[in-house]
């Protein structure tokens, strides 16, 4: 008799979806200005434009947000995703 493997999804894919909608929520609460410095400080940090820093976090295999930024920048970007009520570390 053959049993059928189920397929259970990984537990990193699920993770990481979880995280692009956490990084795309958090997109949709802040103002354009801080959007717009925090994807120009990850895409200075990674030496890319801010529009494949912004592909990068709102993909379904994005980690979190704060994962692609370095200091001061992810400090007040942590703070500023607590007081949205969002997980900021």
């Amino acid at each position: 008799m053959l049993v059928r493997a189920r397929t259970v999804p990984c537990l990193k894919s699920s993770t990481e979806k979880v995280m692009a909608n956490n990084n795309a929520r958090f997109r949709e609460l802040i103002d354009p200005a801080s959007k717009s410095e925090i994807l120009t400080n990850i895409a200075t940090h990674y030496g890319i434009s801010p529009e494949a820093a912004f592909d990068e976090v709102t993909a379904d295999n994005a980690e979190h947000l704060l994962d692609y930024m370095v200091e001061p920048m992810r400090g007040a970007t942590s703070v500023l995703m607590q007081a949205h009520g969002l997980r900021g570390f």
